[in-house]
């Protein structure tokens, strides 16, 4: 599975669980710690840790690891690492607060419309 795959199957498994704002970062030449960043939320806890078990899930259904899941049992803001794709999932009010859009405002937005089939 090459990292555009892992990309389109996470943002799918967000926007399934209702995940909101879905905003997909290209870190490529901006940060080394991944190429994209996805960054979205919820409105609740539970539709915050729906959203990172399911994006775990498809994912690992295609065969790829996923590296480690932070921040899960609390729920305002889990991590999820797969590798050369980085899940930021917040609850509504951490998102705002921590703000990542912002600070990784030098990375370009990316589209992944097309490619959801939706």
């Amino acid at each position: 599975m090459n990292e555009r795959e892992v990309l389109v199957t996470a943002v799918k498994a967000a926007d399934d669980k209702g995940a909101e704002d879905i905003v997909v970062l290209n870190m490529k030449g901006v940060s080394l710690v991944a190429d994209y960043f996805i960054i979205c939320h919820g409105n609740s806890d539970k539709q915050v840790q729906a959203i990172a078990r399911e994006m775990k899930e498809k994912v690992e259904e295609l065969g790829h690891s996923v590296k480690r899941m932070e921040g899960f049992d609390e729920a305002k803001w889990v991590l999820v690492d797969l590798g050369d794709v980085v899940a930021h999932i917040f609850h509504r009010d951490e998102r705002s607060y921590y703000n990542l859009e912002r600070l990784w405002g030098d990375a370009p937005l990316e589209n992944v419309q097309s490619e959801l089939n939706l």
